[in-house]
């Protein structure tokens, strides 16, 4: 069932996700008889540390887990991580590096010498989680190979799915949901996670040769690339940007109720998730939108000081159909 608040660009996205929800999970047969205890423990504690060592916001709220779940998210973690510095960092060779991650990560049989593989070939298996969202998520950062512009906010939210709506659907599998129907909330908190990455470095992916704020979004506020190269922030990038921030918010907002929907024993970890990274907007607009020169982010202590209230929150879910 639609909800009131389902905009035209999420229809599409929406079809994808549920009809990859009944996708057969992809189980590596093998891991259990090729891996021992102290290997599987050693690649668990690999993705651990590629987690800490790029993610400290992730960290802290997958940390919010109980034991088992916080395994494997930090393996899906490391799965989406790999797939996505094998684009960013391997310039001509990426499109084939991608490929061969691509087989080895989703094999049939556990891949050997590769601790991200083992552990997410683990948690893939253990929680069930659908092959095609993980297929989707690497069609979706290999779209960066072709596509470095987006002429609308409805191209854009697609490229967002790919990329960030799909590590929450397969999030959602180790978690543990009620129903289908928190399909649709993590769509939508993905397409506003991957958002706010995108406002928080636009500077970056210029310089990297990419522009991700839709065209035509740019143009209606009077805007082109050589304001974007120039990085100087006016009153038509203020208004520009107060507009992609009130847009930004509304997803979150919209989003949030999903929660709801998730086991308890991880409400907590995606409310954290979700906080801090929407918190990111905030650090946007006490630098007065200046995205150009410098990276938003949240201190150690903001997400500290944050998470009493996203506790309370998470706790207070009265979700109604």
């Amino acid at each position: 069932m639609l909800r009131s608040n389902t905009y035209t660009w999420e229809l599409p996205l929406l079809s994808r996700a549920y009809e990859a929800v009944n996708s057969v999970a992809i189980a590596p047969e093998s891991v259990e008889e090729l891996a021992a205890e102290e290997e599987m423990a050693a690649a668990y504690a690999h993705c651990n540390e590629l987690t800490a060592q790029h993610s400290r916001s992730f960290h802290l709220a997958s940390a919010l887990l109980p034991a088992g779940k916080r395994e494997a998210a930090r393996a899906l973690y490391a799965f989406c991580r790999i797939s996505d510095d094998t684009v960013d960092e391997l310039g001509d060779e990426a499109p084939a590096h991608l490929e061969a991650w691509r087989a080895r990560a989703m094999a049939s049989t556990v891949p050997a010498g590769d601790p991200v593989a083992l552990a997410w070939a683990d948690a893939r298996t253990r929680y069930q989680i659908p092959g095609q969202y993980a297929e989707q998520l690497l069609d979706g950062v290999a779209r960066d190979f072709e596509q470095t512009r987006y002429e609308t906010f409805e191209e854009l939210a697609a490229y967002s799915y790919g990329v960030a709506s799909t590590v929450g659907l397969m999030s959602m599998h180790i978690i543990g949901f009620q129903d289908e129907q928190a399909i649709a909330y993590a769509v939508k908190l993905g397409v506003a996670l991957q958002v706010t990455n995108i406002l928080r470095d636009v500077g970056e992916d210029w310089r990297a040769g990419r522009v991700y704020l839709p065209q035509e979004e740019l143009a209606a506020f009077g805007l082109s690339e050589d304001d974007l190269a120039a990085g100087h922030v006016d009153d038509r990038w203020r208004h520009f940007m107060r507009f992609q921030i009130a847009r930004n918010r509304r997803l979150y907002e919209e989003a949030w109720p999903g929660i709801g929907l998730l086991d308890p024993d991880g409400r907590m970890a995606i409310a954290v998730a979700a906080g801090v990274y929407r918190a990111i907007l905030d650090d946007i607009e006490a630098h007065d939108y200046d995205v150009f020169n410098r990276r938003a982010h949240v201190s150690t202590w903001g997400k500290l000081r944050r998470l009493p209230g996203l506790w309370w929150r998470s706790r207070s879910f009265n979700f109604r159909r």
